[in-house]
């Protein structure tokens, strides 16, 4: 972010239930978030923006631009979920009913305290191990009680124990006409990078970037080959400018104008 923001206004907010943000009872779903984030450009005063969503992060970013498409002026998905079916066995034993009782024997807070010490050990000595660092800080949030309700409530809205249950797929034709870049890591343990592939013919016009070496998490093993590729595509696609209206149109004529440009 701090390399991006040289050249842009950068906004990442934690969203609801993840984070420092608050973890009401409420709607967790991707509609929901999508809301969120149209109300939260419109508190800041930002009109359209280059979206880049990564994980669950890349469906809310689809879903944003699928209900608000006025907002977004490029799509930027990220080992992003959504595009098929297969997750890892380990979320979708998460999903599973009555795993939220059993979070507190799997994710003690002494375990929580051993790895972070680890941590601080390894980057005393300048070692760090940005995958495993990323896994882990996912791992310790989830000692907390109110954090594991919140990730529960929001991994069931998109994963149950057969899978990924929300796709984009049959959706995708609508971003023909919003410049959308695709980025995955050939190594990715968590989403296939087929779904890349499988996102980037779908998508007509559409640009893929893979990089070697990276698993999940692309912008924090290789940010500054991320920033590279992110920056390109910034500086050499035209922000989109649909509205309602054009959206509502491509919807009418069910892609035929998309695949046809």
């Amino acid at each position: 972010m701090p390399i991006l923001a040289e050249s842009y206004t950068v906004i990442a907010p934690d969203l609801l239930g993840h984070g420092e943000s608050a973890k009401p009872m409420g709607d967790y779903s991707l509609g929901a978030y999508a809301s969120g984030l149209r109300d939260l450009l419109g508190v800041l005063g930002v009109e359209r923006a280059t979206v880049v969503g990564q994980s669950f992060g890349g469906g809310v970013a689809m879903q944003l631009a699928y209900q608000h498409p006025e907002c977004c002026e490029r799509l930027v998905l990220v080992a992003s979920g959504g595009l098929g079916r297969e997750v890892s066995w380990l979320l979708r034993a998460m999903s599973l009913p009555g795993s939220e009782y059993l979070m507190p024997l799997i994710f003690p807070a002494l375990a929580r305290n051993i790895g972070a010490g680890i941590d601080q050990f390894l980057q005393a000595r300048g070692l760090r191990f940005t995958r495993m660092a990323e896994m882990w800080q996912a791992y310790a949030s989830l000692v907390d009680a109110a954090n594991r309700v919140a990730f529960v409530r929001t991994l069931r809205a998109v994963i149950d124990p057969g899978g990924q249950s929300v796709s984009a797929m049959d959706r995708l034709y609508l971003a023909a006409r919003m410049p959308t870049l695709i980025i995955w890591g050939d190594r990715d343990s968590i989403i296939p990078v087929s779904h890349a592939h499988a996102a980037h013919a779908a998508i007509p016009g559409s640009r893929l970037a893979i990089l070697e070496g990276s698993g999940h998490f692309p912008h924090a093993e290789q940010p500054l080959r991320f920033v590279e590729v992110l920056s390109d595509f910034l500086a050499t696609t035209e922000p989109s400018s649909l509205g309602v209206r054009d959206f509502r149109d491509l919807l009418k004529t069910g892609g035929s104008r998309a695949s046809s440009s």
